[in-house]
């Protein structure tokens, strides 16, 4: 597995990283004894990079983090997890908490279901509108003066967001959702952080599916999968992005690759500071996603790649409205 760095003053990574969301949460059923032995096949293959959230199945997915580690080397993991997000009983959103002392009890409670003494990279999952994020990094930044977090991340924050955070504190890297579809951060956010020397952790390098080859039109949605509200997977949306996918796969095949594989290695192609995570819940989707690594696009690849799928080409935005309102990248 190569590595790479998360920006200047970040850690040292594997080139992919798997982010867990999926195993507990917003994708539908999982299968524990699958995830497990997901988490533990990424570890064997020399992933790192485990990104998590405190709010993914409402602290499961850091209590499934925590028995995936259970008897492994805590050093070779490099635990990402996103705070903030405020849930109820059945599910439901109620908003986003960033005040400081909300900031210290959320890291209170993750140390204590993830079973470590520290976070490597620590970030809220979104700008709460309420607190200046000067004060939530601030919170997090006394929080690496007392040797409980690593790092400090952002997720899904804009240019003006990033200036203002790494004034306060040094951060690691933005997550922020970058693939082939979705390619807003190129215009100012992705500048702005190479300037700053922040890294990129891109999240939904898959298009949350779309674009992983085995999309079908005809798959059923249950009430729990969040991309049955997904404007990207809705009538007439599905038909021409699905027609973007054929196009890729044309391209894939004369690679020998599959349609994920040129997907993932397009954003590793990127730039080496930017880390692509993959949602894989089962170990042969992460074995398709861990041959991204052997993928090498050259310029006319890359050229072709920007003719099947120009930027813009997506149709319908990344989330339902209500759920854009909360992205300070798209405002």
């Amino acid at each position: 597995m190569n590595t790479r760095v998360l920006g200047t003053h970040g850690p040292r990574v594997s080139s992919l990283g798997l982010g867990l969301m999926g195993m507990s949460d917003l994708y539908g059923p999982a299968d524990e004894a699958e995830s497990l032995a997901t988490i533990h096949a990424a570890l064997d293959a020399g992933v790192t990079l485990l990104d998590t959230g405190d709010f993914y199945g409402m602290g499961h997915n850091e209590l499934l983090l925590r028995d995936a580690l259970r008897g492994r080397n805590r050093d070779n993991a490099v635990i990402s997890v996103k705070f903030g997000a405020l849930r109820d009983a059945l599910g439901g959103w109620s908003g986003y908490d960033g005040r400081p002392e909300a900031v210290k009890n959320f890291l209170a409670y993750s140390l204590r279901r993830l079973g470590t003494d520290h976070i490597d990279i620590y970030r809220p999952a979104r700008l709460d509108p309420n607190v200046p994020i000067e004060e939530t990094v601030g919170a997090i930044a006394e929080m690496v003066q007392a040797g409980l977090v690593r790092h400090i991340g952002l997720s899904e924050v804009g240019a003006d967001t990033l200036r203002r955070a790494q004034a306060v504190h040094p951060i690691a890297d933005l997550q922020i959702e970058y693939s082939l579809l979705s390619r807003g951060i190129e215009d100012e956010i992705l500048p702005t952080a190479r300037e700053l020397g922040i890294g990129i952790t891109a999240y939904g390098v898959l298009s949350r599916g779309l674009l992983s080859g085995h999309w079908k039109k005809n798959r059923e949605l249950g009430g729990q999968d969040f991309r049955g509200i997904s404007p990207r997977f809705q009538g007439e949306n599905l038909d021409r992005n699905l027609d973007l996918v054929e196009a890729l796969r044309k391209i894939a095949e004369d690679k020998g690759a599959s349609v994920a594989q040129v997907a993932i290695a397009w954003v590793a192609a990127q730039g080496e500071d930017i880390v692509p995570l993959v949602g894989a819940r089962r170990r042969e989707r992460l074995t398709e996603a861990l041959g991204a690594n052997t993928v090498t696009l050259t310029a006319d690849d890359l050229a072709a790649i920007e003719q099947a799928v120009p930027a813009g080409a997506a149709a319908g935005a990344r989330y339902a409205a209500p759920l854009m309102e909360h992205l300070d990248s798209e405002h």
